[in-house]
C-alpha cells in the first residue's frame, strides 16, 4: 500500500466492524477494504454501496464475475483480472476456459446471451460514447430486461473505478490470487505485474 492507512489496532467504530468481519468470513483483511481507510468515512460508504448493488444486482454472480473479468483486460486490471479468474475456474470448468473467455470471449464457446452481455460490457469501458439505442434494443432482443441492462453497465463501469482506484493507491491481490501457474498468470497480467509466493 502507497498511503497511510488504518491498522488493525487503530480501527474503530464501523472500520473496525468491517475488519472483524473479513477476519472472520476470510481470516483477514484484505487490501481493497484497507486502501480505502485513508479517508476513514470511505469504507463505510464504499462497503454499503457495493452491498447494495451486489444485493439488488438482477443478474447471477456467474455473470457479474464474467463481466469483471472482461472489463479487467481494458481497464486494465490485473489485481480484478486474477481475482475473477480465479473465481470463475469453477463457474467455466477450468483455467483454460477462464483464459478462453479472457482472450476473446465471442469464441469461448459462450451462450449467445452471454457474448451480447459481454460486448456491451466491453464497450461501455472501451468506447462509450459509442454506446447508442442500438446497442440497448440488441441486448433487448438477447432476453435482457431494462435493469439488467443497467446492471451490466454499472458492473463494467464500476470496474473502471475501483480497478484504477487500486492501482493508484498500491492495494495488491492477496497472495492466494495470485496463481503460481504463469501459463494460467502470465495471460490475467493486463498491468502490473504482480510474483506468486
Amino acid at each position: 500500500m502507497y498511503l497511510e492507512t488504518i491498522s488493525d489496532a487503530m480501527a474503530t467504530g464501523r472500520v473496525a466492524e468491517i475488519f472483524a468481519q473479513q477476519r472472520e468470513r476470510f481470516g483477514k483483511v484484505f487490501s481493497t477494504a484497507r486502501c480505502m481507510t485513508t479517508r476513514p468515512d470511505l469504507l463505510p460508504a464504499y462497503t454499503d454501496f457495493v452491498e447494495a448493488v451486489r444485493r439488488g444486482f438482477t443478474l447471477s454472480m456467474r455473470e457479474w464475475k464474467l463481466i469483471t473479468l472482461v472489463a479487467a483486460r481494458y481497464v486494465p486490471s490485473t489485481h480484478c483480472s486474477y481475482v475473477y479468474a480465479q473465481q470463475l475456474v469453477d463457474d467455466l470448468g477450468s483455467k483454460e476456459a477462464v483464459i478462453a473467455v479472457q482472450r476473446d470471449f465471442r469464441r469461448a464457446g459462450l451462450p449467445v446471451k452471454d457474448v451480447e452481455m459481454l460486448t456491451y460490457a466491453e464497450k461501455v469501458v472501451r468506447a462509450p460514447q459509442t454506446i447508442e439505442r442500438v446497442d440497448i434494443e440488441r441486448l433487448r432482443r438477447a432476453g435482457f430486461e431494462d435493469r439488467q441492462i443497467m446492471d451490466i453497465a454499472l458492473c463494467a463501469a464500476f470496474r473502471c473505478f475501483i480497478g484504477r482506484f487500486f492501482d493508484a493507491v498500491g492495494a495488491e491481490p492477496a497472495p492466494e490470487f495470485i496463481d503460481p501457474d504463469p501459463s494460467f498468470r502470465d495471460p490475467l497480467t493486463v498491468g502490473k505485474s504482480y510474483a506468486a509466493e
